[in-house]
């Protein structure tokens, strides 16, 4: 499809978690390419901001404080007034639930396309599904694009992040203050927002304790919600007391993470927002996979392994495991560490040395799929 209007000012609508937001960059990206002159906004949770208020792409990121000054109906609704003020001539909402569907329909737009809840959809000119769960949600947002705004040249660049200069200087310091020089990290994130998303702490342990007894550093990060299952997980370690482990859980902003990521020789991660911040830092990743749809959310980047679990409830998108006793969480239990470690001792053979300067491969970002049911 050709495009058929010359838009001149652009608002992008996702009020999603880390890895959601990150996950529009690319849709970032292909509009600037089409409307090299246009305006363009995105309107992200005012607690994502290190995340996307630097990105190149966007003349304007707008942010909206869900759980707080914008939380109540009178607020909401002004805050809706002034995105009508905006008088943008196309929005573009790629979160589907009420808040953002409601920004959407009421917005005042000349045309508004993308996902929206059923009662909202009315005052949409074209509504899209969201295909997350048989495509990369990336190429559910292309087609957005191409079927609801008409672009027809698709420019993804991948996941894409530029970081705060105030972060970049902070996180130097943080790294020169806890690591020497020449020290290989690898970066653990084991929290997750389901918890059948995360893989079993105890195994998280073994494959830290191994990095440790052959002289890499491990860091520990994730958010203060995460603090004591990083506290549970280095409590059944060997080398527990080990100088080499350091703890930024909690500890660091979203632009300190992404500057931090970026000095790692490689990320072994839960499928989680942070996963996705390193992706966009180039930072090879092994990540386990049991309740989450594959093609919706592997890590966008064809350097990176992921491991599929072998249990045949795969995807279950529930976020508690139904299963009792020594069944409960068989997803995850069932990805050994010996598989994990086997990938991760195969991408530092090849990347470890590249940490912080590993190049973007452009058009690459079909990860590796290990299909644990295959082996």
């Amino acid at each position: 499809m050709s495009i058929t209007r010359d838009y001149k000012n652009i608002l992008v609508i996702n009020l999603m978690h880390i890895g959601d937001l990150m996950l529009v960059t690319p849709v970032l990206r292909t509009l600037r390419t089409n409307y090299p002159k246009a305006r363009i906004s995105l309107l992200a949770d005012k607690k994502l901001a290190d995340l996307v208020q630097y990105n190149r792409h966007i003349d304007e990121c707008l942010l909206i404080d869900k759980k707080g000054r914008d939380d109540s109906l009178p607020s909401f609704i002004k805050y809706i007034w002034g995105i009508r003020k905006k008088k943008f001539d196309l929005v573009i909402n790629l979160h589907r639930n009420e808040r953002a569907s409601a920004i959407a329909a009421f917005s005042g737009a000349d045309r508004i396309v993308g996902y929206a809840k059923p009662g909202f959809a009315l005052l949409f000119d074209q509504v899209l599904p969201n295909l997350k769960a048989v495509k990369h949600q990336i190429h559910s947002h292309f087609d957005v694009l191409e079927q609801a705004v008409g672009i027809d040249r698709i420019d993804d660049g991948g996941l894409e992040m530029w970081l705060p200069e105030a972060a970049v200087r902070s996180a130097a310091k943080i790294w020169q203050e806890n690591f020497a020089p020449d020290k290989k990290v690898v970066a653990f994130n084991i929290g997750a927002s389901w918890k059948t998303k995360r893989w079993i702490d105890t195994y998280f342990a073994r494959c830290a304790d191994e990095l440790l007894a052959k002289g890499y550093g491990v860091a520990f990060f994730g958010g203060p919600m995460d603090t004591e299952l990083v506290e549970d997980c280095i409590a059944q370690m060997k080398h527990r007391d080990s100088s080499d482990i350091k703890v930024f859980t909690g500890k660091v902003s979203l632009g300190e993470l992404g500057a931090l990521l970026k000095k790692c020789a490689l990320f072994l991660t839960t499928d989680s927002g942070p996963m996705h911040v390193g992706v966009s830092q180039n930072v090879p990743v092994v990540t386990m996979f049991g309740a989450s749809p594959v093609p919706g959310f592997y890590p966008y980047d064809a350097r990176d392994v992921l491991i599929k679990t072998p249990e045949p409830c795969h995807p279950c998108g529930i976020h508690e495991c139904p299963k009792q006793g020594a069944d409960n969480m068989a997803c995850m239990k069932k990805i050994t560490v010996e598989i994990v470690m086997q990938y991760v001792w195969e991408l530092l053979g090849k990347y470890e040395n590249m940490a912080g300067k590993m190049p973007r491969e452009y058009g690459k970002y079909e990860c590796r799929v290990i299909d644990m049911a295959k082996l």
